[in-house]
């Protein structure tokens, strides 16, 4: 009986690379495990900087949102404070307007008071010398004058404190509410008018 070497040649071929595929398939495995370990290893690892840029992300915008909110309310403090102090400033304004028409109106009085005084001793100053009666006039237009000038700073003071009402400062000067030069006159022509009156009664 023939030996078939073909038969035999051909299965120690195939026992051959049965067992060069089983030597070479277990480093191949061996190999996709661990890649399998290196991957799942890395996986973590990524996912943790995922999470960790999340988190680093929510809290800038955290602290973006507080530190608007806190530039909102340190705005809202300061022009409540501008507020506060402007108001203040109206309403100091609006009582030195107020002190200002109360003197000028004293003032008004003052003059009116000692011209109408002066008329109850008036009939002895006009029978008498032409000086006394000159002082006599001189000093009632001084009085009359003063009580003109109180009423001309008065109305300047109201239309100041119109423009404090209205919140225009911008009318108001450097000085402030107050009745200027003819307020000082009204005082200096009182002044002036009761010492002419007094130099008429000692000459008459």
């Amino acid at each position: 009986m023939p030996v078939p070497w073909l038969q035999l040649i051909d299965a120690a071929l195939g026992v051959a690379n049965f067992a060069r595929g089983r030597k070479m398939a277990a480093p191949n495995d061996e190999q996709l495990q661990q890649q399998q370990l290196e991957a799942s290893s890395r996986v973590p690892g990524a996912l943790e900087a995922r999470l960790a840029g999340v988190v680093v992300a929510a809290l800038k915008e955290a602290f973006d949102r507080d530190s608007r909110r806190l530039e909102l309310e340190r705005d809202q403090l300061a022009a409540e404070r501008l507020r506060a102090e402007r108001a203040l400033k109206l309403e100091m304004l609006r009582q030195a307007g107020d002190r200002e028409i109360a003197r000028l109106r004293l003032l008004g009085g003052i003059a009116v008071g000692g011209w109408i005084g002066t008329l109850f001793f008036s009939a002895r100053l006009i029978g008498g010398p032409v000086g006394a009666r000159v002082a006599l006039g001189a000093g009632w237009l001084a009085l009359l004058g003063a009580f003109a000038a109180s009423f001309v700073a008065q109305t300047r003071v109201g239309a100041s404190l119109d423009a404090v009402a209205k919140s225009d400062e911008s009318t108001l000067g450097s000085g402030g509410i107050a009745s200027g030069n003819t307020g000082a006159l009204a005082l200096w022509l009182i002044v002036f008018g009761l010492a002419l009156i007094g130099v008429g009664v000692i000459i008459g």
